[in-house]
């Protein structure tokens, strides 16, 4: 057993129950949420936000890990009204989510740079996970950073070893959002290896985006867990094809790296209302793999106790196990 910091409190990782790996609650770019949207910070948008998490606790999930870091508008005394008004376990990160360059405050800060210091990203992390989110008191327990289609930029190589780092001193285990057709989950492997990370403490997210068997292979095979994290995303995938993916793996013998989850939100900027990006993605929302996703897994093939184990044992034998590890470190 281990001690799993949520957005209320910590809890034992016996009691994540069912976990859904990779979701957010906000999503927003927040100079322009501040300064055009000012329904983000009404009552209301709490409270749906609240009742869409419950509908969500109804149908068996018991935790949610929000990987809103950085670069996506992460509003933490928003999260902490939200976890106010609701039982499902929200897991909240720290890190920074970037394609190209560091986020901005970084740019000119840090190692070798015109204010030339040891790097403040590690500070920073490192203070969210062990003191709380300043301000909040809400302790991280989740490390994010990510590398997508432009590679390992000088940008996103920085974000990702301060990642690292920040994973060696805490034990805090790690996602890396990346892109499978580019195969970037091998190249966050190498660096985050290359840092000492021992790969069972990550996910590489998003491999759920290919139905290439051979990568996903290599990528299970060095240890990291599977993020088939963006089922209602069907404009990158069929929900058939990201079935049929889960169930050929399965059948390889990899269940025990496999998690499931959608990587949608309550609200976000990005529309000027949910209810219209509702219209556009009728399938991404947080009820689609209760009603859709886990019947056609079923039909595939895919036992009960396999998919309890992607829901259940696989997130706390994560968590667990970046625990054990770096509790042995001398």
């Amino acid at each position: 057993m281990a001690k799993v910091e949520t957005v209320r409190g910590p809890i034992d990782s016996s009691a994540l129950g069912r976990v859904l790996i990779h979701e957010h609650v906000f999503l927003m770019y927040m100079e322009y949420t501040i300064n055009y949207r000012p329904d983000f910070f009404e009552d209301e948008t709490i409270r749906k936000a609240a009742a869409k998490l419950n509908a969500l606790k109804a149908v068996g999930i018991d935790t949610i890990i929000d990987l809103t870091v950085l670069g996506l508008g992460r509003h933490i005394p928003s999260l902490a009204k939200v976890a106010a008004q609701t039982e499902i376990n929200i897991i909240c990160s720290t890190g920074a989510y970037t394609f190209n360059d560091v986020p901005a405050p970084f740019a000119y800060y840090g190692p070798g740079l015109l204010c030339d210091r040891p790097e403040p990203m590690i500070e920073h992390f490192v203070r969210d996970i062990v003191e709380g989110v300043p301000g909040t008191g809400v302790k991280a327990g989740e490390l994010k950073c990510a590398i997508d289609v432009p590679g390992l930029t000088p940008g996103v190589e920085r974000v990702m070893r301060a990642v690292a780092r920040t994973h060696l001193i805490t034990g805090t285990p790690v996602t890396v959002h990346t892109a499978p057709k580019q195969e970037t989950g091998l190249i966050a492997q190498r660096v985050l290896r290359e840092e000492g990370v021992n790969l069972q403490d990550v996910v590489i997210g998003h491999c759920g985006d290919t139905t290439d068997i051979d990568y996903l292979m290599r990528v299970a095979d060095q240890g990291s867990i599977l993020g088939m994290d963006r089922f209602g995303v069907n404009f990158e995938m069929t929900m058939q094809d990201r079935v049929k993916t889960i169930a050929e793996m399965v059948k390889r013998g990899y269940v025990d790296q496999l998690t499931l989850s959608h990587d949608c939100c309550c609200w976000s900027d990005f529309f000027p209302h949910i209810d219209e990006y509702a219209k556009a993605m009728p399938q991404h929302n947080y009820l689609h793999i209760h009603n859709d996703v886990i019947p056609a897994l079923l039909e595939a093939g895919v036992t009960r106790p396999q998919i309890d184990k992607m829901f259940i044992d696989n997130p706390r034998r994560y968590f667990e196990g970046a625990a054990r590890r770096h509790g042995a470190k001398p």
